[in-house]
């Protein structure tokens, strides 16, 4: 990467964290005057923009630089430059004001259409916002935030709208670590510029597992503004999360509040009658041979996730179908078992602890530490709640572990206890993070 690349990276991922006013009055005009024996030394136009940036911006330029140069920055000065000292600009080549249709790859699976969809009690809002949506996209329901456990159908939703609509409107599907990592490629490349036209100018914004932007402080501010100018232009924007909006807790106020702003459905695990439904869909569409009472001795077994419903039966065909014989309960059972959800035993202290941690965008060393910050009491008394519940752990045994008095335990698990009963996103937070530590 030479000089001037990286000065245009690092301008691209400064411009997202800082208001669009201090971005231009203070980064317009500088460059990289000289690079060596890693000093970096950087060009302004006089003594007010020096003083400036060495004592307001300084750290911010130099994390920035040592994120994206391949060798190691040491240290940043600032010198003033004349105005011949100044890189002279190319002149910019003229993009279109708006991506042609045919330009734009919307990474739909065709699969993923309302016609395939199995609605039942514990989709039904959901699928009702999703097919109003793709109706009147930008018009009812913006955004459309739908939320609930893996594997439930949330992917085949967003997918659908995206199916119904995309040869009439400009639509686009990513997952969340998919727009986080072209934005990190765009800031490298000093391509951002087609990065925003890329995701703003489209009609449908299909977002998958926003809860992956915790952590990611450019991108979330990214998104952010990539949010408010769709939202703006009164296009659709559909995202999906593994919890409800205020469950989100690492994310921002702001970012939180927009969510809440349209429509909020949830998904739940589905019940027996909708689960022996999709499996008979399944069978209809993979013309498989197999009998009712299989069909509802699997959707008996697999309760919690569609995906592994699904691919039980798929396992049972292709095993049957390998040894040419036909399908049995014997045969169903041996599945099940074989791929069967881990046995409580195998939960321990570590990975409860590490799968908190990970739900609310925090570390291990932040579970145990000292510290009493709000952001970090929540997490630990749920990780508590969960060594007593699920680990059947003494108050003290949690206490000793947890570097606490026991009488702190106690009060964490029963206030966790109380508020599950109150609470349905509290309620929604502990199932989720249940599933996960039974299903990993």
């Amino acid at each position: 990467m030479d000089e001037k690349s990286l000065w245009q990276a690092v301008l691209g991922e400064l411009e997202v964290s800082l208001s669009k006013a201090s971005f231009t009055t203070w980064f317009r005009e500088t460059f990289i005057h000289s690079f060596s024996n890693g000093v970096v030394v950087i060009g302004v136009p006089d003594a007010f923009h020096k003083e400036w940036l060495q004592n307001k911006y300084h750290e911010q330029i130099l994390k920035t630089l040592n994120k994206l140069s391949p060798t190691k920055i040491k240290e940043v000065k600032y010198q003033i430059v004349t105005k011949k000292e100044f890189p002279l600009k190319p002149k910019p080549t003229p993009s279109p004001t708006v991506l042609k249709k045919e330009t734009i790859e919307p990474s739909l699976n065709p699969y993923y259409t309302f016609q395939s969809f199995v609605v039942g009690p514990s989709n039904r809002l959901a699928h009702a916002a999703a097919l109003s949506v793709a109706k009147a996209p930008g018009k009812i329901y913006n955004p459309l935030f739908i939320y609930g456990g893996a594997g439930l159908g949330k992917t085949h939703l967003l997918q659908a709208i995206g199916n119904a609509i995309k040869d009439e409107k400009r639509v686009l599907y990513a997952t969340c670590e998919k727009f986080a990592t072209e934005f990190v490629q765009a800031l490298q490349n000093g391509t951002i510029n087609h990065f925003k036209e890329k995701y703003r100018n489209i009609d449908l914004l299909l977002i998958d597992d926003i809860q992956f932007l915790v952590g990611k402080e450019g991108t979330k501010e990214e998104f952010f503004h990539t949010f408010n100018a769709l939202y703006q232009e009164n296009k659709q924007i559909v995202i999906s999360s593994d919890r409800p909006p205020k469950a989100l807790s690492a994310l921002e106020d702001r970012l939180v509040s927009r969510f809440e702003g349209g429509m909020i459905a949830d998904i739940l695990p589905p019940d027996l009658e909708t689960r022996i439904a999709i499996l008979n869909q399944k069978k209809k569409e993979k013309n498989y041979e197999v009998s009712d009472e299989i069909i509802e001795f699997i959707a008996q077994r697999v309760q919690q996730n569609v995906r592994e419903l699904e691919g039980a039966l798929t396992r049972l065909v292709a095993m049957c179908q390998l040894s040419g014989e036909p399908p049995t309960l014997e045969k169903a059972s041996q599945i099940i078992t074989n791929s069967g959800t881990p046995a409580r035993t195998r939960l321990t202290f570590k990975k409860i602890i590490e799968e908190v941690s990970r739900f609310y965008g925090l570390s291990f060393e932040d579970i145990l530490a000292p510290k009493r910050d709000k952001s970090l009491a929540h997490p630990r008394q749920i990780a508590m709640y969960l060594l007593r519940h699920e680990l059947n752990l003494s108050f003290p045994k949690i206490g000793k572990e947890l570097k606490r008095d026991h009488t702190t335990v106690i009060h964490g698990c029963e206030r966790i206890e109380k508020e599950i009963i109150q609470n349905q996103g509290l309620k929604q937070e502990i199932l989720l993070l249940k599933s996960r530590l039974y299903n990993e």
